[in-house]
């Protein structure tokens, strides 16, 4: 059974391989959850251990020992956007553990103005109504140790549902795996997304394309394609703890993103990209957390064809007290200059502490 599974996840991509790749395709996985490893610039990889690992690497979830639950909501681009995440994970056993989450980042009260002129050609502003789009990802995940020392294995199955009002959605489903070593205090981790590619299959709403199809001459002629396929990524991670007297421990962690396309990355080419993050968390006996994160290397062109690097840095605090943990990052989605800076609030429950 387990040749034909390997079989499988090294032909799923062979499928596609006539199909074409979308370089940008469910973007709103990238944004990540949890604001204690988005103060840490998503440098998490090798040291998630707790119930976000659902999304970050699956293989963490081996490290809890009882139910999990969490909760995150950020607002992006002013308020005009906003991301929830909740997730909940269990131990099985002392090997084994799974977990489950659901994503939504969408725009609400979009004003659809597609009827804004009646058929005589009047303005006629009580035709206007409102429409939301939002995507959606449904993650089931199960992580084991396996037979060798101190290796982890976890592997995530998604389902990806997007809506845009009534004019079109679509659902998707895909893969991600991942692995965490440890070894004489080094941690190490990698996480596969989209492994056997994420498939999107879009539905059109043919009624509403034909309200907008001829009102600018010579737009929106032919229907959008309806197939997305989203490229495979690859993140690799060190990291290392340190211990600073008798209460203080030093976290850090860097992690190389990779992606198989040309980008602006700091390091690109026709083969693929790669995208450094750093992160630190200091805490204090446990209960308190300081976190500082650089990431999203890119070099931006200025008005004088000009290159320059840019950088995007996070700054999270943390308090946990009895199996409570609240967290918070300020951070953006872009780059350090006219991108707009987030506030991100999650809460994490463990259980254990109230048995």
């Amino acid at each position: 059974m387990k040749y034909k599974v390997v079989l499988l996840l090294i032909a799923f991509p062979l499928f596609f391989n006539a199909q074409s790749f979308r370089n940008y395709s469910n973007e709103f996985l990238n944004v990540g959850v949890d604001a204690a490893a988005l103060g840490m610039s998503k440098a998490v990889v090798a040291t998630t251990n707790n119930v976000n690992a659902i999304y970050w690497n699956p293989a963490g979830l081996v490290g809890i020992e009882d139910y999990q639950g969490s909760l995150m909501h950020a607002s992006y681009f002013a308020g005009i956007a906003n991301y929830n995440h909740a997730a909940f994970a269990m131990p099985i056993d002392e090997n084994s553990a799974l977990g489950i989450s659901v994503i939504r980042f969408g725009v609400d009260d979009i004003l659809n103005t597609t009827e804004l002129i009646d058929s005589q050609g009047n303005i006629d502003f009580n035709r206007i109504s409102l429409f939301s789009a939002a995507d959606y990802a449904f993650n089931f995940a199960y992580a084991r140790k396996l037979i060798f020392k101190d290796v982890k294995f976890g592997v995530n199955a998604k389902i990806v549902r997007r809506i845009i009002g009534d004019f079109a959605s679509s659902w998707g489903f895909g893969f991600d795996a991942g692995l965490q070593f440890e070894t004489n205090n080094w941690k190490f981790g990698l996480m596969a997304r989209d492994i056997t590619t994420t498939y999107n299959s879009w539905a059109i709403n043919v009624d509403e394309f034909n309200k907008i199809k001829d009102a600018i001459p010579g737009q929106n002629q032919e229907l959008p394609e309806t197939t997305e396929i989203t490229k495979p990524k690859i993140q690799l991670g060190v990291a290392k703890d340190f211990r600073i007297g008798r209460f203080f421990n030093l976290q850090t962690e860097v992690d190389l993103n990779v992606r198989f396309e040309q980008t602006n990355d700091i390091f690109s080419s026709k083969v693929g990209s790669i995208d450094p993050a750093i992160g630190f968390q200091l805490n204090y006996d446990q209960l308190v957390y300081l976190r500082l994160g650089v990431g999203n290397f890119q070099y931006i062109t200025e008005f004088d064809n000009g290159k320059s690097l840019s950088t995007q840095p996070n700054f999270g605090v943390g308090f946990n007290y009895r199996g409570v943990q609240v967290d918070y990052a300020l951070t953006n989605i872009g780059s350090v200059g006219n991108a707009l800076f987030s506030n991100i609030f999650s809460i994490t429950f463990d259980y254990s502490f109230f048995r």
